[in-house]
């Protein structure tokens, strides 16, 4: 059973966005996969990046094959990510999609003490109040389930309610502004 609800839907991203979009950039690992899968067989890639039920039908098409890829390459679809949405060009990237112990590592062993982990989390029946509906298959493998076990995060943020998460969100807001003030992220990805 999985906990882990990572920064889905338009209201997180929103939230998230309202950062001066001149420092910040939402950076998804699963779009390369999902750009590839949109050009090999012809699909709308917008769709494939939505939470629909259009992604759902060829989401478990596209797990073996990007799992091959990252049993080759562990870093393969952090990379491309990074590049796709030129995130060098930004001092504050928000990874809105990790779910392997692996992404998290390639991005320490790249960019080090510059990463902050934040796990984000709602219990299952507030999932599922949100559309979110178990399917046997997916949401009991590696591309869900790998980060629950994972106790070291910098921050860990409870979505259930708005209150809850505009206080989060206001904190590390702050905490960004400082950084930035310090001049502290103005070279940490390059």
């Amino acid at each position: 059973m999985s906990l882990i609800d990572y920064l889905k839907g338009l209201f997180f991203f929103q939230k998230w966005w309202c950062l001066d979009k001149e420092y910040a950039v939402i950076i998804k690992i699963s779009a390369p996969i999902k750009e590839h899968w949109a050009k090999v067989k012809g699909l709308d890639y917008e769709q494939l990046l939505s939470s629909s039920s259009y992604k759902e039908k060829y989401r478990k098409e596209m797990l073996p094959w990007s799992e091959k890829m990252r049993n080759d390459d562990y870093g393969i679809f952090c990379r491309a990510a990074v590049d796709m949405f030129n995130a060098r060009e930004k001092p504050i990237w928000i990874v809105s999609d990790i779910r392997r112990k692996t992404d998290i590592r390639w991005f320490k062993e790249n960019f080090g003490a510059a990463i902050k982990t934040i796990k984000i989390i709602a219990g299952d029946d507030i999932r599922k109040s949100r559309g979110w509906v178990f399917e046997e298959g997916i949401d009991d493998q590696e591309t869900e389930c790998d980060l629950d076990d994972v106790e070291e995060w910098d921050l860990i943020i409870t979505n259930h309610s708005t209150d809850e998460v505009d206080k989060a969100i206001e904190d590390m807001k702050q905490e960004i502004q400082e950084c930035l003030t310090r001049n502290e992220l103005k070279h940490a990805h390059h």
